[in-house]
């Protein structure tokens, strides 16, 4: 798929992604099999300690990854993952940056780094997605409308 029509797509998921949108997380960057977001820490996104809150930073690698998964235009959803937390933050920009590292028949696997000030390394690990049918995400959208 060409760089035009994935952004297109890209953007088309964005306006439609009221999760991310409510957890302020925004779209920063897409190309074949890479994606990247970032969130601007605000209060909302930071747990009792005061820094960056596990679920944000997750919310943040599963978005990037579906993204880049989604580069090739077939449909995705999370079949599994695994992150790795190594420190945090409390202040400034966080971002996940994604990369596809296999594409098969059925599943994508997609690497992510969570990166914060100075690109430091708060948070990595992998995504595997499922490669659905069109006709039955439509018809489950379709029944949820």
């Amino acid at each position: 798929m060409d760089q035009e029509r994935i952004q297109q797509q890209a953007q088309q998921r964005n306006r439609e992604n009221a999760f991310a949108q409510y957890n302020h997380l925004e779209l920063a960057f897409v190309e074949p099999d890479h994606a990247v977001f970032r969130l601007h820490i605000r209060p909302e996104s930071k747990n009792p300690y005061g820094i960056v809150h596990g679920g944000a930073i997750y919310t943040m690698a599963d978005n990037a990854t579906g993204y880049a998964a989604h580069t090739d235009g077939r449909i995705y959803v999370t079949q599994d993952s695994s992150m790795h937390f190594l420190r945090n933050q409390s202040e400034g920009v966080v971002r996940a940056d994604a990369r596809v590292l296999h594409r098969g028949k059925s599943t994508c696997l997609v690497h992510v780094d969570i990166l914060g000030e100075d690109e430091r390394l708060l948070a990595t690990g992998t995504f595997t997605y499922f490669c659905v049918d069109p006709a039955i995400m439509e018809k489950k959208a379709g029944s949820s409308r």
